[in-house]
């Protein structure tokens, strides 16, 4: 089925929003593209691996129409910009994930951001949030599908991993209802897929099961002491992992129709742990030390304890005084460490403690074929000190020595998630490659780099350069050839 054609439109005007100020997250190394691009035949500096056969693929906002009211970096359409290697070569492509909203904006936006009341948008997701779902966050490979997800919980959107057309809603054969998490997990192992939905009236949190034939086998209620904002979960081999954080939207300001969010100090950080396919009843929680938490690294069983590695944010509220948009920045910096939590299943006790309380590191991915499993490596982001999220290198923590490896881009130059990518016949976590867009800042160009997972000390073994600028975005993902080959 082909795809509509977008507009083009002029985004060199979309450099403030309608509150007058200059908007960094529509500036620079953030800027939306144009244009929707398919390009062959790419420049390469160094050679690309032969055993690196796959597609790479990352998503993240990419305002089409000049936007309603203040710009929030989240609120940007979704797009996929992906890197095909087969047999050595490389091939680009790009595309808007075609949501519902999506197709309803032909000309104009129709949809108010997170930082304006939202009263009057024409539809949100089924919870009544009345946001643009814009499918713009994460990328999860499932069943020969790539799944397009939304922060704050939406409709998964089916994606072809090389063409990247947009298949529609996936339902899961038609078992799903209510909304969609963004970090859902998937066993390799068993096929399945977990999820949750959560939403500012109860329940306020469902946990949900898609069994290996692609149908929801299992979803179950469970009680929250008030409406909050998870945003990732974890997995082991019997267990699924979920949260309840002392984060959550100001009921007075939503009543004014704003969105602004709380931290409340005086609650403890809370961890559900329960049986994969467990009931209400069967949820145990674990309670430790306050704080929020955006991307889990890994989990797995040992002994009579879960671990579960996480980047941790201890201040997750704005700081410093300003108008909304200096709020907004303040509030998207990233300020995270990495951090493990020790959950004993005989005494119901928790530990806790830093695996690096020095590196501002987040966006981590592992060997996706051990997700629920003991892994030793996580490859992480390094963020940069600066007003607005940089990504300026890579670090590759070795969760049995403690040693950890660094890589850094150069003056002015930003990367995106790194996602590991299995060599042919790859045998180990770090038997393989890392794979991120990389944006030069005073070039305005993008290139992909391919780092030896073994040792990124040694730089890129290939740059591929594209053919054009690759917006600073949010998740990626590295689907095997073997996966959309045996799919198809």
């Amino acid at each position: 089925m082909a795809q509509p054609t977008v507009p083009s439109v002029i985004m060199d005007s979309m450099v403030t929003d309608e509150s007058g100020e200059p908007n960094p997250y529509l500036l620079g190394v953030y800027a939306p593209v144009r244009d929707e691009v398919t390009a062959e035949n790419l420049q390469v500096i160094g050679e690309i691996p032969a055993d690196l056969n796959g597609v790479y693929l990352r998503n993240g906002p990419n305002a089409r129409f000049p936007v309603r009211g203040r710009y929030h970096w989240f609120d940007g359409d979704g797009m996929v910009h992906a890197v095909h290697f087969e047999n050595g070569r490389a091939r680009y492509r790009n595309r808007y994930v075609r949501t519902k909203a999506f197709q309803a904006e032909t000309d104009r936006s129709l949809w108010t951001g997170v930082m304006e009341n939202r009263k009057g948008n024409p539809f949100g997701n089924t919870r009544g949030l009345n946001l643009k779902d814009s499918a713009n966050t994460d990328l999860v490979y499932h069943r020969g599908k790539v799944l397009a997800t939304w922060y704050l919980c939406g409709s998964p959107y089916q994606l072809d991993p090389l063409s990247l057309e947009t298949l529609g809603v996936e339902t899961f054969l038609d078992t799903l209802t209510g909304d969609f998490m963004a970090h859902p997990k998937v066993d390799e192992r068993t096929g399945e897929l977990f999820w949750f939905d959560y939403g500012p009236r109860p329940p306020y949190l469902r946990y949900g099961v898609v069994g290996a034939g692609g149908a929801v086998e299992h979803c179950v209620e469970l009680e929250l002491p008030g409406a909050r904002l998870p945003h990732d979960m974890s997995i082991t081999e019997n267990h699924a992992i979920l949260m309840d954080l002392p984060l959550y939207q100001d009921l007075e300001a939503a009543r004014q129709g704003r969105y602004k969010l709380t931290f409340n100090r005086e609650l403890p950080s809370r961890f559900g742990v329960i049986p994969r396919r467990g009931t209400a009843e069967q949820i145990r929680w674990f309670e430790a030390r306050p704080c929020y938490i955006y991307h889990v690294v890994n989990s797995w069983e040992s002994g009579d304890e879960i671990i579960l590695d996480v980047c941790r944010v201890s201040r997750p509220a704005p700081k410093g005084d300003g108008g909304p948009l200096a709020a907004m920045i303040s509030y998207l910096k990233l300020d995270a460490r990495l951090y493990r939590y020790r959950f004993n299943l005989v005494t119901g006790q928790t530990s806790e403690g830093y695996v690096d309380g020095d590196h501002n590191t987040e966006f981590p991915t592992i060997d996706a074929r051990l997700t629920g499993r003991p892994s030793r490596y996580s490859y992480n982001v390094s963020v940069m000190d600066a007003d607005t999220n940089l990504f300026d290198g890579l670090v590759k923590y070795d969760n049995v020595t403690g040693a950890k490896q660094e890589h850094y881009y150069g003056d002015h130059r930003y990367g995106s998630e790194a996602p590991f990518a299995p060599r042919d016949g790859s045998t180990g976590e770090d038997d393989g490659y890392l794979v991120t867009f990389v944006t030069d800042e005073r070039e305005g160009t993008s290139e992909v780099q391919i780092l030896g997972a073994a040792d990124l000390t040694q730089g890129p073994v290939a740059r591929v350069l594209l053919p054009q600028r690759v917006p600073l975005g949010f998740h990626a993902t590295w689907v095997r050839a073997d996966q959309y080959r045996t799919a198809s």
